[in-house]
């Protein structure tokens, strides 16, 4: 899969793209021609990405050589700046061909990814390893202390210089040279690894063709499926996938406990099924590669190389806090699956609970301890009331408003995009979502952008996502987490939205790892709140307002099966930490390992890590020894809501310094620095623990 390229086959690539006649009309060679600046789906072609990303590395090195050929002394200006307004047309054309690749691939795509990883490797290496511009960077970074820089300027210099080092600037030759084939292999198995567990989502299809088969589904998700096997061709039958849309559904409502076990298994063993979308290998591969590329630049494993960058800064801290936790989640875990069995036992079967039941009993319980079947609740929970429930919380905290547009061109029809201003009316961005799943689209959700807020220029960012459809005159109805997930997906986007930066690599989401998730993650908590549900949980049919009674079931089920959720989490970021600490690799066996670490822990075995080691596409995506984020963040974002509910959810003066010292700085100071200006002191434990059920 790897393909070599020369520099010098590059720059021949380059001037055929540049002579050619196709290319006067590439869309992303100037900056998009569209009302707001928005990409031009509409134009935009397969057959463009290629040379706007081969005239965008031209574009690049000419502007890097302008920077070293300079006869100045090096300045923040002529160095750093220059550096950092350096691409354009790579930006334009990254920013839309990698979200494509995520939301709307094609095989073509999946090709081209493959093809253009080395190339990008290869010229991001070129860069980062070029000495001359390395030594304005190191000259400028010398005299960092008698610029008088702003805060954010002297941020944006420790940034690219740390960034430099870390890229292997210091290095000698010999050891470059092996960084860049390390980088350039880790490019293509990155992507392989993450197509084989797409292909593997896209090719499980269980038809049921039998009604009884159906036992327990409610009628919403009967339809659903009757559509999703006649779109396939099967008409008469009923179609589930791996989507979380349809797998969820099933393990939570069907009575068919076989089929409950083929579903779950299909999910967790993707990627390890002994076929062509095999990821044994690869995983093995990347995680060797990476402990290299550790060891190169004087790390002893990965985990403290990544760590390095963030606000944990070592395994040493990480490791004691997910521990930890883990001895508050794993005895909660347990005596839930307990109360899972006596559940079982009293339907007199004799079967005993295995991890495909858990969703499935769960549900049964929550009935029975709170008496909330969430069908009950599913139809106050419209996709556009919950949406504009999102938008109306922010509303009243930032004073933002968003407004729909009509013909903006859209990638799919399903895609929306809003224009979103300020109080004062000045525009603060352009806000797509795509909301519903399709093959050809990664399972889960994201928040990227289009275009990066920088000084004057606002932003343009997207929320992907893969929520319950619509059948016949049945809108989309979202489950609680899929609320909650609309809520922490806009989050990001309204950390997105928000900056207010001078430079684009210090604005918006581009943030230490373990601090991106916090907007998104205290966004959440406005979800469920009393005053927010009776803003927006409205009867699809009536239009009646949630009523307080099942407002107060939904709060009173909070902590419910938050054992099961902590565990699972927790035992995947302990599972990626403990791949990327280790400091051998030899004979690893991926599989094995997994087994014995979870072993370990005591992890029973009715509950398997969120994800395993072969379909974890999160360590790959950018998530590498970076998983327990989630977590990190999570402590984070439990007590800086505590801020809002000691003054009040919509309290004025909190939100501002919310807003001020987190969603509008980016990376422009030190995080915590950033979260000591609003909460005014360190971030506590207890609030995770207390909204967790774990106190």
């Amino acid at each position: 899969m790897r393909i070599k390229r020369t520099v010098i086959i590059l720059a021949a690539c380059c001037m055929m793209y540049s002579c050619a006649t196709q290319t006067e009309s590439n869309p992303f060679f100037t900056e998009f021609q569209t009302e707001y600046g928005v990409p031009p789906f509409d134009k935009i072609k397969l057959e463009h990405y290629e040379p706007a990303f081969l005239k965008g590395i031209e574009e690049e090195n000419r502007n890097i050589e302008a920077i070293i050929e300079s006869t100045e002394a090096p300045t923040f200006e002529n160095t750093i700046v220059a550096l950092d307004n350096s691409s354009p047309i790579l930006d334009r054309v990254s920013a839309v061909f990698f979200n494509m690749a995520d939301a709307e691939t094609t095989d073509s795509l999946t090709e081209l990814s493959i093809k253009l990883a080395p190339v990008l490797s290869e010229h991001s290496d070129n860069i980062v390893l070029n000495q001359e511009l390395f030594k304005r960077i190191n000259a400028v970074y010398q005299q960092k202390d008698d610029l008088n820089l702003t805060r954010e300027q002297q941020r944006l210099l420790e940034k690219v210089y740390k960034d430099f080092v870390r890229a292997g600037a210091n290095l000698p030759a010999d050891k470059q040279a092996r960084l860049r084939e390390i980088n350039k292999e880790l490019s293509t198995l990155g992507i392989t690894y993450s197509n084989n567990v797409l292909n593997e989502n896209n090719a499980f299809q269980l038809f049921v063709d039998k009604e009884e088969d159906l036992a327990g589904l409610p009628e919403w998700f009967r339809q659903s499926a009757a559509e999703e096997a006649k779109a396939a061709g099967q008409e008469g039958k009923w179609l589930f996938t791996l989507h979380s849309a349809s797998r969820l559904p099933f393990l939570q409502y069907s009575e068919n406990r076989p089929l409950r076990e083929k579903m779950y298994k299909a999910y967790i063993n993707r990627g390890n099924n002994n076929d062509q979308n095999d990821n044994k290998k690869v995983i093995t591969q990347i995680v060797a590669l990476r402990l290299e590329k550790a060891n190169l630049l004087g790390f002893d494993c990965y985990s403290n190389f990544v760590l390095d960058n963030t606000m944990a800064k070592n395994t040493a801290t990480v490791m004691p806090f997910l521990n930890n936790l883990w001895s508050y989640a794993l005895p909660k875990a347990k005596a839930e699956a307990a109360e899972l069995q006596k559940l079982m036992d009293r339907e007199g079967k004799g079967e005993k609970l295995a991890a495909w039941d858990w969703w499935y009993y769960t549900d049964k319980l929550r009935n029975e301890k709170y008496n909330l079947n969430e069908e009950e609740i599913k139809p106050y929970f419209k996709l556009e009331n919950v949406r504009e429930g999102a938008f109306a919380a922010a509303n009243k905290l930032y004073g933002i408003t968003l407004t729909k547009l009509q013909d903006i061109p859209v990638y799919h029809p399903d895609v929306e995009v809003f224009e979103v201003k300020s109080a004062d009316g000045k525009q603060l961005g352009i806000f797509y979502v795509d909301y519903f799943p399709r093959p050809g689209k990664s399972g889960g959700a994201w928040m990227s952008n289009y275009r990066e807020q920088q000084g004057d220029v606002r932003p343009i960012i997207c929320n992907v996502a893969s929520f319950t459809k619509p059948v016949g005159d049945t809108p989309s109805l979202l489950t609680i987490d899929e609320v909650e997930t609309l809520f922490h997906e806009f989050g990001h986007a309204l950390h997105g939205l928000l900056t207010q930066c001078v430079y684009k690599s210090t604005s918006g989401t581009n943030v230490l790892r373990d601090f991106v998730e916090l907007p998104s993650q205290i966004n959440e908590h406005w979800a469920t709140e009393p005053e927010v549900l009776k803003m927006y949980a409205k009867h699809y049919q009536t239009g009646e307002v949630i009523p307080d009674s099942l407002i107060n079931k939904i709060l009173a089920q909070k902590t419910f099966n938050q054992g099961f959720m902590t565990t699972e989490l927790l035992a995947a970021a302990i599972l990626d930490m403990n791949l990327h600490n280790l400091t051998d690799v030899n004979n690893l066996d991926v599989v094995a390992y997994e087994k014995e670490a979870m072993n370990k822990l005591g992890l029973i075995p009715e509950i398997a890590p969120r994800y395993c080691t072969t379909n974890f596409t999160h360590i790959i995506g950018g998530y590498a020894a970076g998983y327990y984020g989630y977590l990190w963040a999570n402590v984070l974002d439990n007590d800086a809501f505590e801020a809002f509910k000691e003054h009040g959810i919509f309290d004025k003066t909190t939100a501002d310094l919310f807003r001020q010292n987190v969603l509008e700085k980016g990376d422009s100071e030190d995080p915590m620095v950033l979260y000591k200006n609003f909460r005014g002191a360190e971030p506590q434990l207890e609030p995770l623990l207390k909204n967790r059920g774990m106190n």
